[in-house]
């Protein structure tokens, strides 16, 4: 993209703040030039630009990972860009390969369509989902004959495939790649060229499918879109991804007490990461905090209530947050026992194994996380730690079950 526009003092001034916003913990930009090229086609010519964002329709549970690419596009939806959300209803029955060391198993039109309306119910918590435009990917790829299938597989060849790292892996060790998984990269980048999209965002570990978007769109005689890639945030471990599977993740869909208590968690060095990446903190407010904690002016803890406080209020409102922190000062520093706690009238045996009481009162999902967490010290009755797996409960009134440090239960008859 080579074309110059003619700006006024205001106007370079305009792409320099733009620039300065979208460039906020960005990774990578590819190509960093033309992404100014293109804002200032787009300020001089009073047209948004066309940002694409794919969602991969199998695991709609949102958490703060995810949000770090949803925080860029509100950026790019304040400044006036048009956001088109992408959902890949189609390339969903393949699913995509990216960093998996096997086949994956493909998902029914119905479990697509329940996904994305999840998906939808989650992001208007962070941008206007209003102002978004949604395309289902179907649209094009279903209607697309072998002959144009073949077409666009005579456009890359199976050595530029191999040089993504979870085929070539998968490759050396002998493991099986099916073909039709070299067709996700393909359809990913032939959304692009539907789209005629300006610019698309991924994390790090989407870079190849969205080269590929820039390749197919040169390959059919389109603008080359400008791939911005954001990065991976850790989970509360401080070591791996953040992943509901790996149970480090905070859902923007939990009870507010549960997100405050686990940003508690977050290690201090992950803090303003989290800052910058996840929340709508201007950068000088997170910068002014960092040197604060840095020469010792402010309290990792302080720093993290405010975090905690931040995300509680993004996701449930000003109100919850302030209950939240209440909850947690209470719970928490001072030892006491929560004033809301849940209650669950008993109707079942007045004596029951300690394993079967967690599961029938809904604090734990399986037998086996009840066994672990009692075997870790993670679960009280009348606040006496319980150390017994195989203990029998004498099921009383009023008798308060707490598993791990933010559920409690009061039974009552």
């Amino acid at each position: 993209m080579t074309t110059e526009h003619t700006l006024t003092a205001t106007q370079k001034e305009e792409v320099e703040r733009q620039l300065a916003l979208l460039r906020r913990g960005v990774i990578e930009v590819v190509p960093e030039e033309v992404l100014k090229q293109k804002l200032e086609k787009s300020i001089a010519t009073n047209t948004p630009l066309k940002v694409k964002l794919g969602l991969d329709p199998s695991a709609p549970d949102v958490h703060v990972g995810h949000t770090v690419v949803l925080h860029k596009l509100r950026q790019f939806q304040e400044l006036g860009h048009e956001i088109q959300l992408l959902i890949g209803d189609f390339t969903g029955r393949i699913g995509d390969p990216t960093g998996k060391s096997e086949t994956r198993k493909q998902l029914t039109d119905y479990e697509i369509k329940e996904n994305a309306k999840t998906y939808f119910e989650q992001f208007g918590k962070i941008i206007d989902m209003n102002k978004a435009s949604v395309h289902y990917n179907s649209k094009w790829l279903s209607s697309l004959n072998f002959e144009e299938v073949l077409e666009l597989a005579g456009k890359v060849t199976v050595a530029r495939m191999l040089e993504r790292d979870d085929f070539n892996k998968r490759y050396k060790a002998n493991q099986g790649i099916s073909i039709h998984e070299f067709f996700y990269p393909l359809m990913q980048g032939y959304d692009s060229v539907a789209l005629e999209c300006d610019i698309e965002l991924g994390g790090t570990d989407q870079k190849f499918n969205l080269l590929m978007g820039r390749q197919l769109q040169d390959e059919y005689g389109k603008e080359k879109q400008v791939a911005l890639m954001l990065p991976l945030i850790e989970g509360l471990d401080g070591i791996r991804k953040m992943s509901k599977s790996l149970d480090n993740y905070i859902g923007i869909d939990e009870h507010p007490n549960e997100i405050f208590g686990k940003s508690m968690s977050i290690p201090d060095d992950l803090m303003f990461k989290y800052f910058e990446l996840a929340t709508p903190l201007p950068i000088d407010e997170i910068r002014q905090m960092e040197e604060g904690f840095k020469n010792g002016k402010l309290h990792p803890r302080d720093l993290k209530i405010k975090l905690a406080k931040t995300f509680v209020e993004m996701y449930h409102g000003q109100e919850e947050a302030n209950a939240a922190e209440q909850h947690f000062k209470t719970v928490f520093q001072k030892g006491n026992l929560p004033d809301d706690m849940p209650e669950h009238k008993w109707a079942g045996e007045k004596e029951i194994w300690i394993v079967d009481l967690i599961v029938e009162l809904g604090l734990l999902n399986s037998k086996g996380e009840a066994r672990r967490m009692i075997q870790n010290g993670g679960v009280k009755i009348n606040q006496e730690k319980v150390s017994d797996v195989q203990l029998q409960v004498n099921v009383e009134n009023e008798m308060i079950i707490q598993v791990g440090k933010r559920k409690f239960m009061k039974i009552v008859n």
